[in-house]
């Protein structure tokens, strides 16, 4: 797919079989050279709905019930619920040996329905927690206290929440309908998160080989991937990311938008119908879409691949960058500012092609 990054002796931009829609006004995309940007995807501030909350706020909530399982160590949690939950890693001060998982059920002042059909429970041959119940109230939250390295397996339904904050696993599985899925500093050597409704939001940096998919109008916000392998997907819903920092990496919308920051790696990118912005593109990166506009900054040299059946394509590179220019659309822009050297100009069919190499 991508020609190694390394060897080469100048970036290639290449923008291939780009066809304007008809009545589009000319000069629609441009290829121009700018100065590096501040990147401008919000910095610290955080997106609406992604508060690391799975409580709802403004009530007190209560302990209804407890459990402290003693368990060995690299174990795994599984649960399945209909209500919150939320996984923390055990006070290492409290409990050095990490041979204890801690669970409790809280819920607002008036207690939850449901309890007595609450499965709580060790399996030590499996190594495995189980916590398990159809009937316990919604608007309940369970907490649980495991060790820093634990697997997890988890599946909430209807508007269970999730959220999973400061743990190590080698298998990390979590799966939710229209409650939100929340990963707070985790690390994995697997991981995967589905949502069939609900938002998926990464908070931190999670680290590992990343598989992500959301359903019908579902959100993805990340603050910091870094991993060998990412590969995520929405379907009508925005997909956000802060910074990428993979060997390899594949994002995917069959309607939303792509907006990432600072990406790194091998990358692809492809939406249907959507727009993909990168603010900040080093290394090789391939994005289309068939209907979107693309709106690409190009910082350190590597190979760049854009196309766009019926969109725009703006291209923006480092005023230092020396790359090997093919443009090609039906109206071409260069600006006056990109210094093209060797520049060539072919007309084929409805459209223009233009090639050279800038030079600072």
């Amino acid at each position: 797919m991508f020609a190694p990054c390394s060897g080469w002796g100048l970036g290639r931009l290449r923008l291939s079989q780009l066809r304007v829609g008809a009545g589009r006004a000319a000069g629609s995309w441009a290829c121009r050279a700018g100065s590096a940007r501040e990147y401008g995807s919000g910095g610290d501030q955080r997106h609406p709905g992604s508060e690391p909350t799975v409580s709802r706020p403004g009530l007190a909530r209560q302990a209804l019930k407890e459990w402290a399982l003693l368990v060995s160590p690299f174990g795994r949690l599984r649960a399945r619920l209909p209500c919150h939950l939320a996984v923390r890693p055990l006070d290492p001060l409290s409990y050095p040996d990490g041979d204890r998982v801690l669970v409790a059920v809280r819920s607002a002042e008036g207690g939850a329905r449901g309890l007595a059909g609450l499965q709580v429970k060790y399996d030590e041959a499996l190594k495995e927690v189980t916590i398990v119940s159809d009937t316990i109230d919604p608007q309940a939250s369970v907490e649980v206290n495991a060790p820093l390295k634990f697997d997890l397996n988890i599946k909430s339904s209807g508007s269970g929440c999730v959220k999973v904050q400061n743990i190590e696993c080698d298998n990390c599985k979590i799966e939710t309908e229209q409650g939100t899925g929340i990963l707070q500093s985790v690390k994995s050597q697997k991981l995967h998160v589905q949502t069939k409704g609900g938002k998926v939001i990464c908070l931190g940096t999670v680290y590992g080989n990343i598989n992500i998919h959301a359903s019908d109008k579902s959100t993805v916000t990340i603050d910091k991937l870094q991993g060998s392998t990412v590969n995520i997907s929405t379907e009508d819903g925005l997909l956000e990311a802060k910074y990428l920092y993979t060997e390899s990496s594949f994002l995917s919308s069959a309607a939303g938008d792509i907006t990432l920051g600072s990406v790194h790696g091998n990358i692809t990118l492809h939406s249907n119908m959507g727009n993909i912005t990168v603010d900040s593109s080093s290394g090789c990166l391939k994005a289309s879409t068939h209907l979107g506009a693309i709106d690409v900054y190009v910082s350190q040299l590597g190979k760049v691949e854009l196309k766009s059946h019926e969109g725009s394509i703006l291209v923006k590179v480092a005023s230092s960058l020396q790359a090997r220019l093919e443009l090609s659309g039906k109206e071409v822009d260069v600006n006056s500012e990109v210094h093209v050297q060797e520049m060539a100009e072919a007309h084929k069919d409805d459209g223009v092609i233009i090639t050279g190499t800038s030079k600072s």
